[in-house]
């Protein structure tokens, strides 16, 4: 392999050649969740596609810290708390854990660390000494602490807006701010809401805090990339650029975003009444193998408009791939090994073209399968290779061993209802019952499985 890994900054608004701080090792920083609900299908996407991310540097040859953030403390968690008489804290951990189910569903990598807000305090109260020692940033009296926008020497610069033309969210409190436009560092205490203390009063942190603290104490000072969602742009990202920059860190020296999984051309939203979560479309009969291949199959700069049509439909192309890699193995007496061709490598290279290199992928299954009709074993087992490996940084392997228990339950009884209709179709023919071998393999085709008699029996696969 000898193409470079070249990948889109936000910032720059530009693809070009990646070069980590530190030569063979990486460090990201994903924002993961505000664990306020169940995760939809939107949440999950990010999580794949920089587990994708993370997949591929690895195979690459680098060591990747990857740190992935719980947002465990958020005025949404608190109404939600409410809503449901619990405390606060069962909230945000029920929530997580249901979080934590669904990235294992889809086989998204544990991080290398995965923090939570409430347990990094200590480290934001230490930064917001540093900005108000420092000029940056004040604090009015009455428990909150702001940054000032007007002191940055540069704001804005990932969203492309201007500071005049930001306008004060409608429920903002003005009464304590020098400028509408600054943001909380930290949020006064409010009656029966959980606070820490402070120098400046009992409270809790505002949601940008967290994160460059958070950076700062796995990453250090300036680290290689930030991802997160599109939606995170601004104020977010602006706003733990500024805090981070105004304390002094290089903090993130590329910025990636994915874009939205939309439904009938809208962002998915709680809001908006539309989400899809994971453990109820699981419930439909979905493996969780095949949801992951919709959902890393478009480019992750591009939005994904979800539909159970375009997911069975995906469902479908993935299960020929899988027939193709058990037929290979029937053929070459092993499985197939882990490799990469040049056409898969060059198409991650750019920007992680994963529709590039889901082509790569159907032309060795197509190239493959010829060699299983020339009875050439070598080239079977090569290609078969090839898309064993790009399987699985895809993280769609169908040996991981996070899709056992999908093996063990829908594969093998789909293969047990299968082999028995093959075997009362051969036992017809045996007895030159032609017109009830020839029903059995119609109802068989009619379920979209594919038969063929071959010298060495009787094979099927999904059309």
């Amino acid at each position: 392999m000898t193409s470079e890994l070249h990948l889109y900054d936000t910032a720059t608004r530009v693809v070009d050649r990646f070069r980590p701080l530190t030569e063979g090792k990486v460090g990201i920083y994903v924002c993961g969740a505000t664990v306020q609900a169940p995760p939809h299908i939107g949440h999950i996407r990010s999580g794949v596609n920089f587990d994708i991310l993370r997949r591929w540097l690895v195979a690459t040859g680098f060591d990747v810290t990857m740190i992935r953030n719980v947002t465990d403390i958020d005025d949404k968690i608190l109404h939600k708390a409410v809503h449901e008489a619990a405390p606060w804290w069962a909230v945000a951990m029920k929530y997580e854990r249901a979080f934590a189910e669904a990235y294992a569903s889809l086989n998204v990598l544990p991080p290398t660390y995965e923090p939570r807000a409430t347990g990094h305090v200590t480290q934001m109260i230490e930064l917001m000494e540093k900005l108000i020692a420092n000029g940056s940033a004040y604090a009015p009296g009455n428990g909150d602490v702001y940054l000032e926008v007007r002191k940055l020497k540069r704001y804005l610069t990932l969203s492309n807006q201007k500071l005049d033309d930001l306008q004060p969210a409608e429920d903002a409190d003005l009464t304590h701010k020098r400028d509408p436009r600054d943001f909380a560092l930290w949020k006064a205490a409010k009656v029966g809401d959980p606070s820490w203390p402070t120098p400046w009063g009992a409270g809790r942190p505002g949601w940008h805090l967290e994160c460059s603290a958070m950076a700062h104490t796995y990453l250090g000072e300036s680290f290689d990339i930030h991802g997160g969602g599109l939606d995170l742009i601004f104020p977010h990202h602006e706003n733990e650029i500024a805090q981070s920059e105004a304390a002094g860190y290089g903090f993130a020296q590329r910025w990636m975003h994915n874009a939205w999984v939309t439904t009938s051309g809208e962002k998915m939203s709680k809001s908006l009444g539309n989400s899809l979560q994971i453990h109820e479309i699981l419930k439909k009969g979905v493996r969780g193998i095949e949801l992951r291949w919709y959902l890393g199959s478009a480019h992750y700069r591009s939005m994904l408009e979800f539909s159970f049509e375009a997911l069975e439909e995906a469902s479908v192309n993935f299960r020929r791939i899988e027939a193709f890699l058990k037929r290979a193995a029937e053929v070459t007496g092993r499985e197939p090994e882990i490799a990469y061709s040049q056409a898969f490598a060059d198409a991650m290279n750019d920007d992680l073209a994963v529709p590039a290199a889901l082509a790569s992928i159907s032309e060795a299954v197509r190239l493959g399968n010829t060699a299983i009709t020339a009875e050439d074993s070598a080239a079977v087992g090569a290609y078969a290779s090839e898309v064993r490996g790009a399987l699985s940084i895809l993280g769609c392997d169908p040996s991981d061993e996070a899709f056992a228990k999908e093996r063990s339950g829908k594969n093998e009884a789909l293969d047990g209802l299968i082999s028995l209709a093959l075997d009362q179709r051969n036992a017809a023919r045996a007895r030159k019952d032609f017109a009830a071998a020839d029903a059995i393999r119609d109802q068989i085709l009619h379920l979209g499985i594919l038969i063929e008699d071959t010298p060495q029996g009787t094979r099927w696969s999904i059309q």
